[in-house]
């Protein structure tokens, strides 16, 4: 079997190019994830950048010291969420085939 260097650089290049599209869709996929019944709710972008957070103002006035625990529990749900839309994209990217250790 010979090394086609010219025939890998073309496979390097149409990967780069399939890696940049997928970046460019799940920079445009949003999440959204809520706790406490709703009176939490995160909005994240597909590189995990929180988008929005909208709280309840009954949730301050009735147990503010609640509010971190649901805020972290929307915005970690909302990452979740992500990394399935990472790992759907990729799936169909790659055509169902696994890469082990990628996710």
């Amino acid at each position: 079997m010979n090394f086609d260097l010219g025939q890998m650089q073309s496979m390097l290049g149409q990967a780069r190019q399939k890696y940049d599209e997928m970046r460019q869709k799940l920079a445009q996929t949003t999440v959204e994830a809520t706790a406490g019944a709703g009176m939490v709710t995160v909005k994240m972008n597909g590189e995990k950048q929180v988008l929005e957070v909208r709280i309840d103002p009954e949730v301050v006035k009735s147990d503010p010291e609640m509010l971190p625990d649901l805020i972290r529990a929307a915005v970690n749900e909302a990452g979740r969420q992500v990394d399935d839309a990472v790992k759907q994209e990729m799936g169909g990217m790659l055509g169902g085939m696994s890469l082990p250790g990628l996710f």
